[in-house]
């Protein structure tokens, strides 16, 4: 299929970061704090979500800017790399250059900003997590901190008993409402942590 043809049925440019390929596993660690986050205090993550965040806040925070998304993916990579065998993957749903800048909020993005996270632990099941809601809150503050997010405009769902909690049907309403309430211009952010399937 042609990438005009492409666009015609998905006009939004949708980009993925996946943790890891299908059939690897991504890690739950248990101190984020390798990762030299801003206040890990000794809580469990994702080593994905961290090392996303670690090289995006060393750009912001070391005035370097303009990573590429190719240079995004090996410092990921490298973040990882030895401790983990996980290789974050990008998914593009148009053609796009590797080598533009990495971007969260395009340049001249003039419409809302919205994200919806979403933190699944299993308590209490087999195969219980750590770190998942602790992801999603980490990347809310990266959102809110460094991409101009308001904290109104982020929707998490954890199975905290606290937040809304993560089943299919208000997954999929969550998802519903985003698409629903987007315009030309907007900006949406979805993260997950948790397992795959």
């Amino acid at each position: 299929m042609s990438d005009s043809r492409i666009s015609k049925l998905i006009p939004a440019k949708i980009r993925c970061i996946s943790g890891c390929h299908d059939a690897q596993t991504s890690a739950d660690v248990f101190n984020v704090s390798q990762f030299q986050l801003p206040d890990p205090a000794g809580k469990a993550g994702g080593a994905c979500t961290s090392a996303l965040l670690k090289v995006l806040r060393s750009q912001t925070f070391d005035g370097q800017v303009g990573l590429t998304w190719v240079e995004v993916l090996k410092k990921m990579r490298a973040e990882l790399g030895g401790n983990y065998t996980q290789i974050p993957q990008l998914t593009s749903s148009q053609l796009m250059n590797m080598h533009e800048p990495f971007r969260i909020v395009p340049e001249g993005s003039y419409g809302r900003r919205r994200a919806v996270l979403i933190g699944i632990n299993y308590r209490g099941q087999q195969g219980e997590l750590r770190g998942c809601h602790n992801d999603a809150l980490n990347v809310k503050k990266y959102l809110i901190e460094s991409e101009g997010f308001l904290e109104d405009d982020i929707r998490c769902l954890f199975d905290d008993g606290i937040h809304m909690s993560p089943t299919r049907a208000n997954i999929e309403g969550a998802l519903r409402n985003l698409a629903e309430d987007s315009y030309s211009g907007d900006v949406i952010f979805l993260h997950y942590s948790g397992h795959g399937g």
